[in-house]
C-alpha cells in the first residue's frame, strides 16, 4: 500500500518558487525600489554605487579665448551583501497530526520573515538620507510637510510625485488637519497599498516600520555605547536589541547614541517620478537617472530542508542574499514629525 511519507511534502525547489511569488506583495518599499540583479551570479560581496557631481552651468567664454576645464568628481558609496534568514522545525507529529497546514504555514512564515527584514534594511537606508527637516517640537501638519518638501533641491515640486511614511500613530492627527485629503473622500491613482490619502502634494502610506526614535547617532559626543551581545549592559553600554527598536538608520557595534532630546517619528518623504514635461531630463536637482532606493541582490530566497531520521524532525530553512542601498539622496528628505501624545 503507498504510503505519504513527511519527506514526500518536502520540496525545497517548489517552497523557493512559492516563497518568492509572495515577496513581491509583502515588501512594504517594492514599489519605490529598484531590484538590481547585476550581482547574481558574480563573485564579491561588496557593491560600489558611483554618485557624480554637476560640473555647473556653462559659462560665458570670450571670442579667442581658450575655455577652462572643470574637473568632473565623484564620490562612492560601499555596502556589503548581507544573509537575512530563518529556520523552523517540524516534528513527524506537527504535520500529521497539527492543525491547519504546517507546511505551508512554515512557508508563509519564511516569506513573512524574510520580507520583513528586507523591509527594515530599506526604511533604515532611506532614513540615513543627509536631507533631514527637524520638525520635532510640533506635530504632523500641512505647514509641516510643505516645510520639508522645501528641502528637496528641485525647481518644478508640483510636478513630483512623492510618497509620505508615517506611523500609524500619527494618522488621526492628518485625518483632523483641514489641508489632509482623505483617500475615501477624495480617491487617488495610489502608488501602493496602505495608501489613506494625501497632503502637500505627496501620498500618505501608513506603515509600523515607521519608528519612534528615542536614539541619535553621534559618534563624538555620544554617552551610549553599542556593544555586542557578550558584554554586560549598563547605563552606558547598550546592545543593538536595546537601541535598533527607537533608532532610525543603520547602526553597528562600536558606534555612540545619544538620548534624541525630543522624541519623535522619521518619516521619509521618497521622491518617485520625477516627470516633468517642461524641462529635460536631470535639469534639477531631482536626478531622473537613478531611483532612491536599490536593492541589490546577490541570491534570491533559497529554500533547504534536512532530515533528522532518529528525532523523526525535518528542519526548513530559507534565506536571501541582498543590500538596501540609498542610491539617490537627492530624492529622499527624512522629517521629523513630533511623536504623539501617548
Amino acid at each position: 500500500m503507498p504510503q505519504t511519507k513527511l519527506a514526500n511534502l518536502v520540496d525545497p525547489q517548489v517552497m523557493a518558487d512559492m516563497v518568492s511569488a509572495k515577496l513581491p506583495k509583502k515588501i512594504k518599499f517594492s514599489p519605490i525600489a529598484r531590484i538590481d540583479t547585476t550581482l547574481v551570479g558574480r563573485p564579491g560581496s561588496t557593491i560600489v554605487v558611483p554618485k557624480y557631481a554637476y560640473i555647473g552651468d556653462a559659462e560665458d567664454v570670450a571670442e579667442g579665448v581658450a575655455m577652462g576645464t572643470t574637473v568632473l568628481t565623484a564620490s562612492t558609496t560601499e555596502a556589503k551583501v548581507k544573509k537575512a534568514g530563518k529556520a523552523v522545525e517540524l516534528t513527524d507529529e506537527s504535520v500529521l497530526s497539527g492543525y491547519g497546514d504546517p507546511m505551508g504555514t512554515t512557508v508563509n512564515q519564511i516569506a513573512m520573515s524574510i520580507a520583513a527584514k528586507v523591509d527594515n534594511d530599506c526604511y533604515d537606508a532611506l532614513c540615513d538620507a543627509p536631507i533631514q527637516y527637524d520638525g520635532a517640537a510640533a506635530d504632523i501638519s500641512y505647514s509641516a510637510v510643505v516645510a520639508a518638501n522645501s528641502k528637496f533641491d528641485d525647481e518644478s515640486d508640483g510636478a513630483l510625485t512623492k510618497i509620505l511614511f508615517i506611523n500609524p500613530a500619527q494618522e488621526a492627527t492628518l485625518l483632523n488637519d483641514a489641508d489632509f485629503k482623505s483617500n475615501d473622500k477624495y480617491p487617488l491613482n495610489v502608488i501602493m497599498n496602505g495608501t489613506i490619502g494625501s497632503i502637500a502634494g505627496a501620498q500618505v502610506v501608513k506603515s509600523k516600520k515607521v519608528k519612534l526614535v528615542k536614539y541619535e547617532k553621534d559618534n563624538e559626543a555620544g554617552t551610549i555605547t553599542i556593544v555586542a551581545d557578550t558584554v554586560t549592559e549598563d547605563a552606558t553600554k547598550k546592545h543593538l536589541s536595546t537601541i535598533l527598536p527607537n533608532y532610525a538608520g543603520k547602526l553597528a557595534v562600536g558606534d555612540k547614541v545619544k538620548s534624541a532630546t525630543t522624541p519623535y517619528y522619521a518619516c521619509p518623504i521618497v521622491i518617485v517620478s520625477t516627470e516633468d514635461p517642461s524641462e529635460d531630463s536631470g535639469a534639477d536637482g531631482a536626478s531622473e537617472e537613478e531611483s532612491a532606493l536599490t536593492i541589490y541582490m546577490k541570491r534570491s530566497v533559497e529554500i533547504e530542508s534536512d532530515r533528522d531520521i532518529l528525532a523523526k524532525t525535518t528542519v526548513i530553512s530559507g534565506d536571501e542574499h541582498y543590500t538596501a542601498v540609498l542610491s539617490n539622496d537627492s530624492k529622499v528628505v527624512v522629517a521629523h514629525f513630533k511623536a504623539a501624545t501617548e
